[in-house]
């Protein structure tokens, strides 16, 4: 009788929060693209290896327990923040190492540690931040979420205080949840970035939890007979009657600490492709709860001291029938929000996504990440195994926008790096396939030390292509100071803070020669990126101006931007070699990476690996 009356008055709850929800949704939504998007600079943050403001609150063993490698040994403890990243001292062998050591390690990066180093961004240009999962959860990376309503115990400053709060609450019902201390260190550092003119979206997974969730344990606790039977992709449940054991469940891409989320309604689902279908209405409601939390956690309508959007994990493994009732919710709370969807592989590491389906009518998606931009870029600078030359450059750049608007295009996160692939440098030293064995497990032959200095050269004239094309450009956290690293985990060590003395990094443990490189914050990297980013801000043309390809043949491309205010010519030679100009080009200007006056058709030859960034006289 008990159990009845719980899920009898659960139910009620949820009928009378969904019809104050539904209300809320039939107010007038803006779904154009907010305009702030546009004058983005990106800059993307993996907590846990962004800063160690505030070694009190590093994690514990007992607060890691339920995430990967699942086991970890009695002396495992924090991570020095310096230390060689590739150090084995107990001489595992090296898949045991990547899978166990490196996965189990914690370096302590909290959200003091950003407070600590917002001038840091602010001073290099910055003024939009996208931060990695923040939710609660047992892992470094927090797609496991353990809850999704607070921000991550050994994030704030009182872990320990926080558990107890949260076990105080009903997780179903927002008005009994409270702030914990991560919780109002977070609403403090919404405050501090609002109050230097930048802004914040967050990354939530909607797809799948963590298995230490309230609703998957309560499952793992009562089988068949949980309230929160109905919340997940279960095949099948336990018979009590019989000696095997019957459970079965899905998880996401077939990780089983990652269980999936109900969907329904579905129709045609095809992995890489949208489809129709919608999340279970509960699991759905609990989202919305979650979602207006931290768009307005005062709920007085005043949304300073809120976040400015999400960025959507594996989106596509989503209905396309939510995601448009989710987009009108966020809208109906906060018509500058930006949705961000990560719409990635239909077949890796062949095919990616199409993501039209996704913005062409801004009823789902604001914008995505761009991957399919930067996949022909990476091609062309870094001259890859699948350089096409500067054609097959404008080739995938004119497939990947074909049929978006152009205010959506000037809008997207155009990519680098990001956590889920190799830094910058390293993708650009290696030569294979995008994303394909870019790791040491993958390929034993995967350069992961010290990039040389061609690899330099070519990164850099990436970024100038980067920073003047359109789309908002976004860096990944520790790039601009010359980190190099593969695939994750690689990706994901402890930034080169300039403060800091690092140990030099010993070669990965599948490289047979002994080898050591220097660690260390990378001042000219860092200076150059600084004045890629000014030149962005101080040239609103590079923003909002018309696109046009000049010339693009070979290792020559040259393309314009330009508004009926002013012009700017790109004239980029991705050759090692000098390069003849054969084509007269007359264009007279400042040049902005040198800051020189330049005459383009006195010009006869362009330097090895070289660009001009020309404010072209009217």
């Amino acid at each position: 009788m008990k159990y009845i009356s719980s899920v009898f008055i659960t139910l009620i709850l949820f009928s009378m929060l969904s019809c104050s929800d539904s209300n809320q949704q039939e107010q007038p939504t803006n779904m154009d693209i907010p305009a702030w998007a546009q004058d983005a600079v990106w800059y993307q943050i993996f907590v846990e290896r962004f800063r160690n403001g505030d070694p009190d609150n590093n994690p514990t063993l007992a607060f890691i327990q339920g995430s990967w490698p699942m086991k970890f040994e009695p002396d495992w403890a924090v991570r020095d923040w310096t230390s060689d990243w590739y150090a084995n001292p107990k001489n595992l062998e090296p898949k045991k190492f990547y899978d166990l050591d490196i996965q189990s390690r914690r370096y302590g990066g909290d959200l003091q540690g950003v407070i600590d180093k917002l001038d840091y961004l602010k001073s290099l240009g910055i003024n939009a931040i996208y931060f990695n999962p923040l939710n609660d959860a047992a892992s470094m990376h927090k797609f496991d979420a353990r809850n999704y309503r607070h921000i991550d115990i050994n994030f704030g400053p009182d872990p320990e205080g926080d558990l107890k709060i949260i076990a105080n609450e009903n997780p179903l019902d927002p008005h009994t949840w409270q702030w914990t201390s991560a919780d109002q260190l977070f609403l403090d550092l919404i405050k501090e970035i609002h109050a230097r003119n930048m802004r914040l979206v967050v990354d939530y997974s909607w797809n799948h939890t963590g298995t230490s969730f309230f609703a998957w344990s309560d499952i793992i606790e009562n089988g068949k007979q949980s309230k929160f039977a109905d919340w997940y992709e279960v095949n099948s449940f336990d018979d009590p009657n019989t000696e095997k054991n019957e459970f079965s469940y899905a998880g996401w891409a077939g990780v089983k600490y990652l269980p999936e989320l109900k969907k329904v309604d579905v129709e045609n689902r095809i992995h890489g492709k949208p489809y129709k279908g919608n999340i279970h209405p509960e699991v759905k409601q609990h989202i919305f709860h979650v979602t207006k939390r931290w768009l307005d956690p005062n709920n007085d309508g005043n949304l300073d001291d809120g976040i400015d959007g999400f960025r959507l994990d594996v989106a596509d493994q989503i209905g396309m029938d939510f995601w448009r009732e989710y987009r009108k919710y966020v809208r109906s709370i906060n018509p500058e929000a930006l949705l961000i969807g990560e719409i990635w592989w239909e077949k890796w590491p062949d095919k990616l996504m199409d993501p039209r389906p996704y913005v062409v009518h801004k009823d789902v998606f604001d914008i995505v990440m761009f991957y399919q931009a930067y996949k022909p870029a990476r091609a062309f600078f870094a001259k890859t195994s699948e350089y096409d030359g500067a054609e097959g450059l404008v080739k995938g750049w004119d497939a990947a926008v074909k049929g978006i608007a152009d205010e959506t295009v000037k809008s997207m996160m155009v990519m680098s790096a990001s956590h889920d692939s190799p830094r910058l440098l390293t993708s650009f030293q290696n030569k294979g396939q995008y994303k394909y064995h870019v790791k040491p497990t993958d390929n034993p032959d995967y350069f992961t030390g010290k990039p040389d200095q061609e690899t330099m050269d070519r990164m850099k004239l990436y970024l100038i292509y980067q920073f003047c094309m359109p789309g908002a450009p976004q860096i990944y956290a520790g790039d601009e100071m010359g980190m190099w690293g593969g695939d994750d985990p690689d990706c994901r060590k402890p930034l080169w803070w300039d403060d800091l003395t690092f140990e030099n990094e010993t070669a990965d443990p599948f490289k047979k020669e002994a080898q050591s490189y220097p660690v260390g914050f990378n001042q000219e990297l860092n200076r150059f990126y600084k004045s890629i980013i000014k030149i962005r801000h101080d040239n609103p043309v590079l923003k909002s101006g018309r696109l046009e390809f000049l010339q693009a043949k070979g290792d020559l491309l040259i393309f314009e931007r330009k508004n009926d205010q002013s012009s700017i010519v790109v004239v980029i030679n991705n050759s090692s070699e000098k390069l003849s100009l054969k084509e007269q080009m007359n264009f007279t200007g400042l040049d902005l990476i040198t800051q020189t006056n330049v005459d383009l058709s006195t010009i006869k030859a362009l330097e090895p690996l070289s660009a001009l960034v020309l404010l072209v006289e009217k």
